[in-house]
């Protein structure tokens, strides 16, 4: 296919409720779309970076300034035969993953509309609906925590995803397993503590947690195999995992039990399949993660994890409602009564469009390259 024309649509969607991490809390989903146009067709991807580098190292200014000047030249009017000939040709670009991943995206878009398949048809994916768990911020107060807790319960949740940080963590999850002790209850901690803080991590063994996710440095995979023989709870990778490469590092030193694959961080779903097939091979379970996307980040997040090994854990993949009152695709996505997502598929009918007055009515700035 030939790339016509890229357009970088910068869009700004407020949260229903503001959303706290260990590192900031959001206000809004400020995120960049990437619409490639090619032979009458278009393709969506959604730039999972954030303003500011505050998550990953690439921010939207930084993947702005990629995607036109350094991708664009790179694609613009050449024959690209698909996402891994894509991948290909922009590999002399180092790091710069979410950049590569937003245009890789949408890139899938196309070939999937090309050859009339589905996005799940299109990277093997075998499930027809996922499970789908809910990722918590830090609340004000335990109170304010626990009544958010029953209330995704009761829509049925199959996980239940605390973020912590220092000083809201041990007692805060001593007093939601007192009030919910059967409940499958994770921690994520976005690198926010060291091995210094190793007794901690052995006290929430008693816990029974599913896994904790990231307790360490972001890049590290040698202080997490020192900190995973030491408790007993399965410590899931999530920011370490950058590539296959990282983690077959992370399964050869037994840094982790768990992966959270998010398939941006990764530089797109070529590298991410990659993974997906390595950890299926070593019997390691994975889970698709999320990045507060909007609908069209996460209807391709749908897609990915119906490949086989994501069966066994619920994923980071809500309800779009759970995080915002508008979003960008019709319909938004939603869940069904068993608190799952349908698969969009060819044979089943499920699917969803790009809402382009949406997105006109959310835009802030729009780059035109021809």
């Amino acid at each position: 296919m030939i790339i016509d024309r890229i357009d970088i649509i910068r869009v700004k969607v407020p949260f229903v409720h503001p959303f706290e991490t260990s590192f900031t809390r959001f206000v809004e989903r400020d995120a960049l779309l990437i619409k490639v146009y090619s032979e009458g067709l278009i393709g969506y991807g959604e730039c999972k970076a954030f303003y500011g580098p505050l998550y990953n190292p690439e921010d939207n200014g930084a993947c702005f300034h990629i995607i036109k000047n350094i991708i664009a030249p790179a694609i613009l009017h050449k024959e690209i035969e698909g996402p891994a000939d894509f991948m290909a040709k922009v590999a002399f670009i180092r790091g710069n993953r979410l950049a590569k991943a937003s245009v890789e995206n949408a890139l899938w878009e196309l070939k999937a509309q090309r050859e009339g398949k589905s996005l799940k048809t299109l990277l093997g994916g075998t499930q027809d609906e996922i499970k789908v768990g809910v990722s918590l911020g830090i609340e004000p107060t335990v109170k304010d925590l626990l009544n958010k807790i029953e209330k995704y319960l009761a829509e049925g949740y199959h996980r239940t995803k605390l973020k912590i940080k220092p000083g809201k963590d041990i007692e805060v999850l001593r007093e939601v397993r007192r009030h919910y002790p059967d409940i499958t209850l994770t921690v994520d901690a976005n690198s926010d503590y060291t091995l210094a803080d190793i007794d901690l991590f052995k006290a929430m063994d008693e816990l029974n947690l599913q896994y904790i996710e990231q307790p360490l440095g972001e890049d590290d995979i040698v202080d997490h195999a020192v900190l995973q023989k030491a408790i007993k709870t399965p410590i899931c990778l999530d920011e370490s995992i950058i590539s296959v490469d990282s983690a077959r590092n992370a399964i050869e030193l037994g840094s982790c039990k768990i992966i959270n694959i998010k398939s941006s961080r990764c530089g797109g779903l070529c590298e991410s399949i990659k993974i997906h097939d390595l950890c299926q091979q070593h019997n390691i379970p994975i889970w698709v993660g999320g990045m507060t996307e909007l609908g069209i980040g996460r209807v391709q997040n749908i897609s990915f994890a119906s490949l086989p090994n994501f069966a066994l854990l619920a994923h980071d993949i809500a309800a779009s409602n759970r995080y915002f009152a508008e979003d960008i695709t019709i319909p938004t996505v939603n869940i069904t009564p068993r608190c799952t997502v349908i698969v969009p598929d060819e044979t089943n009918g499920v699917r969803y469009e790009v809402d382009e007055k949406a997105i006109d009515r959310l835009m802030v700035s729009r780059e035109v390259i021809k």
